[in-house]
């Protein structure tokens, strides 16, 4: 939108100068004539000039990302193999209420994990460990018990462009290495003892605390 103010102030400025100079011209001047020097003005701007002022640019899809509905939207119709799935459900599931950068951050954390030793090596096996053993499970959707429909189109659209962006290694990094987070609606036990490392919108994320030697 700041393109748009900055070239409507452009626009004024010049009506200005076409009145200030027709305004030296006439000794007097009325409504009349203060309305034909601002239609003079305008039309000594070629239209396609004054579209392009007023059009907002557009959001390059191959640019670098923006934590925004717009550009995401802005995104071509994503797609992908099994892990690029099971990454896009998880942010279906666990953060389509989440801001951009809120659902941005939950899927660094399922990356994080990926390339930990603690945890399966691939995104599906991350997401999906654990599933079936009774309060195992590491995302509460994988074993609540109720089948995973995909309800709303358009939050389903979003949420697999940024895991298509994740996956091609183009998310900026946001949490510091976290591989846990929780709501802020709850506070597990393990929150105690791993490292706070960000807050966003309604998660809490957190990294490993490991000990060593030399602090046991």
């Amino acid at each position: 939108m700041r393109g748009i103010f900055v070239s409507a102030g452009f626009i004024a400025a010049w009506v200005v100068a076409s009145v200030t100079t027709a305004l030296a011209e006439t000794s007097k001047p009325t409504g009349d004539t203060l309305r034909a020097v601002e239609e003079r003005g305008l039309r000594a701007v070629p239209l396609d000039r004054l579209q392009s002022m007023l059009t907002e640019p557009a959001v390059a899809a191959d640019g670098p990302v923006q934590l925004s509905r717009s550009w995401v939207d802005a995104q071509p119709k994503a797609s992908g193999n099994a892990h690029w799935r099971c990454l896009s459900e998880a942010l279906y599931f666990e953060a389509r209420g989440e801001t951009v950068k809120g659902q941005f951050a939950v899927a660094e954390v399922i990356m994080n994990r990926v390339k930990s030793a603690r945890f399966p090596g691939n995104v599906c096996g991350v997401i999906n460990q654990g599933t079936g053993r009774k309060y195992q499970c590491q995302f509460t959707y994988t074993c609540d018990g109720y089948p995973e429909r995909i309800s709303e189109p358009r939050a389903w659209d979003r949420v697999s462009k940024i895991a298509r962006a994740v996956l091609d290694g183009r998310a900026p990094e946001l949490t510091e290495g976290a591989t846990h987070y929780h709501t802020t609606a709850v506070r597990p036990r393990w929150s105690r003892v791993y490292t706070h490392t960000a807050s966003i919108g309604v998660h809490r994320f957190y990294r490993h605390t490991f000990r060593t030697a030399s602090n046991n």
